[in-house]
């Protein structure tokens, strides 16, 4: 049994769920290593870590989806007793909810029922819509969600999903909620309404953990933050104080970045001139140039047209005015095939959907730029696609097990690697990277940074797209705000300062 000590915070207060020295095995890997972890009443925790440093072994601990092999989870001031699936259904009872990073909602139902799905409230065995509409509406509104529940949930944007998958957990007075990277595939001002939930959330003495990779948002949520590296609790910081940088270091241990000024590969050559470039109604007015080499980074709001600026370059959507050059030479109408045989490649913002065809393999999603490469009297050949896509995956450093892995079973990071390398496979020079590394984490990232600067010493040109201002001084060699329709400020590495760079791009809002 743990102590009296263990059960208390230092401020006197039960928590409303802890891990008391907790040991977790599985064949060949220690995934949870004497941990003790505590989160309060109305406490906003973030819990941080990369992939595979122990924050669903944990999350799976507290849940009672998991028994610790040594040590002891107590929720609601006393421990579980429970063993197997009883177990889960203990720590449910006593107030536990999750909210996973992939949404199970059912499109086709109303936002009611899918809120009460698989638990029914009825009279006299029959369902009571009246009552189920009424509940959930309340939920709703506890969320500052104004909608009403008999919409079908298909109709519903990205945030407003998020938050019915919040709503749900809320039914049946819960203790602790677990929000595993609920803003990951959404932009700012949608991530913005789920932050405003989750602080409602607490107000109401609801324990959060919150599990993100983004440090400007955790900063904006969370008082303190909970770092777990190969499996052990590395240190519990106040965010108050603490730097990006030492955090990033406690996560990553001895593989943190050293944080080397970046080795400019600028050459002199004006790859791309985009001049007076329009596309109503986001961009008025955009001029810029890119030369051989360079990482230009492109910061803005939400909405402020930087990825139409990029679909503009590559011929997606055609711009209503301005002039692009390539090589000094008029491109006139841009066209997609027409900018693809210039040498240009595009990742897209969203990568889900639009990037990666999930089912299909690692080789075909990296190949589907160029085929030809790959074929032999116009039928392709399984050895050649093997060997490009081993280039690939092993340049880039791809973890997949074959070639021919779906690549929806790849990590968010990996899936990128691959969307930015098909481009690699098709010898692009000018790459238009649309947030390349939104919801991968932080070990990822900080490999898709060095992947872009090994690309730009190769002589290639990149423009980077990111909402992320603390990435951008990271990678780029300059950075331009992109606001009002126009680019209104540069910045040049090595002196990027991230409060000027977020002034700059807030400046008339």
């Amino acid at each position: 049994m743990a102590s009296t000590s263990h059960a208390h915070s230092a401020g006197g207060v039960t928590p409303v769920a802890s891990l008391v020295h907790c040991t977790k095995r599985y064949p060949g890997v220690l995934a949870l290593d004497d941990a003790s972890f505590s989160v309060e009443p109305g406490e906003v925790r973030a819990l941080l870590g990369k992939n595979g440093a122990g924050k669903s072994t944990l999350i799976r601990m507290l849940t009672g989806a998991e028994t610790p092999d040594t040590g002891e989870v107590s929720v609601a001031g006393a421990p579980l007793g429970q063993a197997g699936s009883l177990r889960a259904a203990e720590a449910f009872g006593r107030g536990v909810r999750v909210v996973y990073q992939e949404l199970s909602l059912v499109p086709g139902m109303s936002i009611a029922e899918n809120l009460f799905l698989g638990r029914w409230p009825t009279s006299g065995g029959v369902v009571n819509h009246a009552r189920m509409r009424a509940e959930a509406e309340e939920a709703l509104r506890l969320l500052g969600l104004d909608l009403p529940a008999t919409r079908l949930v298909e109709g519903l944007s990205p945030a407003e999903r998020q938050l019915v998958e919040i709503a749900r957990v809320l039914l049946g007075n819960p203790k602790l909620v677990i929000l595993d990277e609920p803003t990951s595939s959404l932009a700012a001002a949608e991530a913005d309404k789920v932050i405003e939930a989750v602080r409602r959330v607490a107000e109401r003495g609801i324990g959060v953990i919150y599990v993100s990779h983004r440090m400007n948002e955790i900063r904006r949520i969370a008082r303190s933050a909970t770092i777990i590296r190969d499996g052990r609790i590395i240190d519990t910081v106040a965010l108050a104080g603490a730097d990006t940088r030492e955090i990033v270091r406690l996560m990553l241990g001895a593989e943190a970045e050293r944080g080397a000024a970046l080795v400019s590969a600028v050459r002199d050559p004006v790859v791309l001139e985009v001049s007076d470039l329009a596309l109503a109604p986001k961009l008025a007015s955009v001029s810029f140039r890119l030369r051989q080499g360079e990482v230009l980074g492109i910061a803005g709001l939400l909405g402020a047209g930087r990825t139409e600026l990029l679909q503009s370059v590559m011929g997606v959507r055609p711009p209503n005015a301005g002039r692009i050059q390539v090589d000094g030479a008029d491109v006139g109408r841009p066209s997609y095939q027409d900018m693809k045989r210039r040498g240009f490649g595009y990742t897209p913002e969203n990568r889900k959907d639009e990037g990666i065809v999930p089912l299909l393999g690692v080789d075909e999603n990296t190949l589907a730029t160029d085929f030809s490469a790959v074929s032999r009297g116009g039928i392709l050949s399984a050895r050649r696609m093997r060997e490009a896509t081993r280039a690939v995956i092993e340049r880039l450093h791809v973890k997949a097990a074959r070639t021919d892995t779906p690549i929806g079973t790849l990590s968010g990071g990996n899936q990128q690697k691959v969307v930015i390398g098909r481009w690699v496979h098709a010898d692009s020079r000018i790459l238009l990277l649309d947030e390349p590394t939104r919801g991968v984490d932080v070990e990822a990232k900080a490999q898709i940074y060095a992947i872009i600067r090994q690309l730009a010493s190769e002589g290639r040109s990149i423009v980077f797209v990111s909402s992320e201002i603390e990435e951008l001084p990271q990678v780029c060699d300059r950075v331009l705000v992109l606001r009002d329709g126009a680019l209104q400020e540069e910045f040049t590495s090595p002196n990027i300062d991230q409060d000027a760079l977020m002034a700059a791009c807030i400046a008339a809002h």
